[in-house]
């Protein structure tokens, strides 16, 4: 199959219908087939390794290593789903220590062990999940996140050490904080740093760095090196002279610092970020090339470049390579870097950096992509627009960026401008790039504008933007929304009445307050969603369980604050319809939240349709709840908007649509 942007289309003259009714060749199908999705990736012993998710293998996660030849190998057995829950989110789940693999497999969260080509071998006890685990150089000791459930209350999260040839649940090394990550051993094995936080903060709010001595007993003569309660440590670092590299934002931007000799110094300064907040352990921002220098990732406006950082001049060489998204950076050797790189008209992929020449090489490509020849691809326009004045009353903006529709094959009756598709990021700190996201184009090849929305408390944008949302959830997000909408509608690109609303998550939650306090929306796509602020902080797991702390108000004084936020208290005037879609397992927002709105709307006498999926967690991962979800859409916004989609799809029932 072609990727997108590769193929050349013949059109002859355009079909005049209705936006929303323009035929497209990316289905629901093609676009689950091509979910399959890289994970993180590592090196060991001069070899890559990267984990991916096969949604038509139930959402199974495999491990895979690139082969001398070239090729790709699959590393663990059919039977093992290489993913780990430590805090709900998971993160990076394997490591190697010497010829060990060690990971953690999805259905019991205990670390297996295994030599390649041999059947993986249980090495902890059930009950306890493990993460971000790092081993020495001679693979006699590794070091792990591990998040203990045995006990009722909440999960207790520590570093522990394991001995990677032998079972056992891990010895405990620190326990003093609520959360603890990145455990990396240095070089000589004699030092482990890692990063703690404790409630009620997240790790983008406030972490602390620690390194302590490693002997038989344990470890020993632990000191505290950076971090505060309002400085975000992350990614410690060793350098093989001892030095220990991390990023801090005490000035505002995650940057590249360095302690050694005692002593702590800024590397870099940009007015970009290199990191990122913590939403899944072990994630890798820059790599140490051993030369006295550095590749790091440099996210501007929430657009990421690729550069060389000399470390001991700060000057920056930016690589020119074709891509706007980067993660899971690292060495396969002195002269070649790994990352999983996304573009503006490619899904993300695995390549490999010639750091001498500045190369790259594509490795993996998880899913062939369906054809989308490139007249058809919308390309992201960034936006910027006036928002709400701040606390101080000086004024704003907020950032986005805007896909028009885009299909050669189709013209729109004269006069008629496209429906305009909102949607939201969740975390709230998360931010979307310009990158080449399929469920965009399955919209915009159809026929619909589509924007998204990078709301103050997105990162990428430094800590000044991204703290916008302190206290102010559901006020700032959703008037940085409005305001994408106004902009829009000013400016004459999409229609003012057929608006629709998507988003999961803490972006679900933006969703329904936008249904619930705005008169914009003709409807609203709410994938598990927030819809009762108090109820998600009596429900939630620990890592998010104090985090309405910051975002609203600490209870129980911000009570008040709570209810006049929450938006199933306040759809007296709702007049809006909304499909919710809920995984049945989902731990971060239970299925009671979109149970309860669900039956809220329908009270209202709203239009209204719900869909709960059995097996499915916190985002969808098997292939035909992907394909069931966005065909249910599509049905759904024909239905309100008044359009006939060109596909095929199985109605969804809709209650009162008949009574709107």
């Amino acid at each position: 199959m072609n990727r997108p942007g590769k193929s050349p289309l013949n059109v002859n003259k355009p079909t005049v219908a209705r936006h929303g009714a323009w035929a497209s060749p990316l289905s629901a199908a093609a676009l689950a087939a091509a979910s399959a999705t890289l994970g993180h990736a590592r090196s060991s012993g001069g070899r890559l390794f990267w984990t991916e998710s096969r949604p038509g293998e139930g959402g199974r996660v495999a491990l895979l290593a690139l082969g001398a030849d070239g090729r790709a190998i699959e590393v663990t057995p059919r039977g093992f789903s290489v993913r780990t829950r430590v805090h709900e989110y998971g993160g990076i789940a394997f490591a190697h220590a010497g010829t060990r693999l060690l990971f953690c497999h999805d259905a019991d969260q205990r670390l297996y062990a295994m030599t390649e080509g041999q059947t993986p071998q249980p090495l902890t006890p059930p009950g306890m999940r493990y993460a971000d685990g790092a081993a020495t150089a001679d693979g006699t000791h590794a070091y792990f996140v591990r998040e203990d459930h045995r006990a009722k209350g909440e999960p207790r999260n520590t570093v522990v050490a394991i001995d990677p040839a032998h079972p056992s649940a891990g010895t405990i090394l620190f326990g003093d904080s609520d959360f603890v990550a990145f455990p990396r051993p240095s070089p000589d094995g004699r030092r482990l740093a890692f990063v703690s936080w404790s409630h009620p903060r997240m790790p983008w709010d406030g972490t602390q760095l620690h390194v302590g001595t490693l002997s038989a007993e344990g470890m020993h003569g632990l000191h505290t090196i950076a971090g505060s309660a309002t400085e975000s440590v992350l990614e410690p670092c060793w350098d093989a002279d001892g030095s220990l590299y991390f990023l801090s934002d005490h000035g505002g931007w995650w940057n590249l610092h360095r302690w050694h000799g005692g002593s702590a110094e800024q590397i870099t300064a940009f007015e970009a970020e290199i990191g990122a907040p913590l939403w899944q352990l072990g994630q890798s921002s820059y790599a140490l090339l051993g030369d006295r220098r550095a590749l790091v990732r440099i996210c501007r406006n929430a657009i990421d470049q690729l550069a060389l950082v000399d470390v001991s001049s700060g000057a920056t060489e930016v690589l020119a390579l074709p891509f706007v998204a980067y993660r899971s950076l690292g060495l396969i050797d002195a002269r070649t870097a790994f990352a999983i790189a996304a573009s503006e008209d490619d899904l993300p992929v695995l390549i490999t950096i010639d750091l001498s020449s500045g190369g790259f090489t594509v490795v993996r490509r998880p899913a062939e992509p369906p054809a989308l020849p490139a007249p058809l691809v919308s390309r992201a326009e960034p936006i910027e627009f006036r928002t709400v004045p701040g606390p101080d009353g000086e004024p704003r903006s907020a950032h986005a960026f805007f896909y028009p529709p885009r299909n050669p094959a189709f013209v729109a009756p004269p006069g008629e401008l496209p429906p305009l598709m909102v949607v939201l990021h969740g975390g709230p700190t998360a931010h979307r790039s310009n990158d080449l996201h399929l469920a965009t184009q399955f919209w915009t090849t159809r026929g619909f504008a589509l924007v998204d929305v990078n709301y103050g408390g997105s990162s990428g944008f430094g800590r000044a933007y991204r703290e916008r949302l302190r206290g102010q959830w559901g006020v700032v997000d959703l008037a940085d929304t409005v305001a994408a909408v106004r902009y829009l509608i000013d400016t004459g690109r999409v229609d003012s009445k057929r608006i629709v609303i998507r988003g999961g998550s803490a972006g679900g939650y933006t969703v329904l307050c936008a249904l619930a306090f705005t008169d914009v929306f003709a409807a609203g796509i709410n994938y598990y969603g927030v819809a009762d602020l108090e109820a998600l902080a009596a429900d939630t797991h620990k890592f998010e369980s104090r985090y309405l702390d910051s975002l609203v108000a600490p209870l129980p004084e911000g009570r008040k604050t709570y209810r006049e936020r929450s938006p199933i208290h306040h759809l007296q005037q709702m007049n809006s319809a909304l499909i919710t879609f809920q995984g049945a397992e989902d731990k971060a927002v239970p299925p009671e939240q979109s149970r309860a709105i669900v039956a809220a709307v329908r009270a209202r006498g709203r239009p209204v349709a719900y869909l709960e999926f059995d097996g499915e967690q916190h985002g969808f991962r098997r292939a035909e709840n992907i394909v069931s979800a966005l065909e249910a859409e599509l049905c759904f916004l024909g239905r309100v908007l008044g359009f006939t989609p060109a596909d095929t799809v199985t109605p969804v029932p809709i209650e009162n649509l008949d009574a709107a």
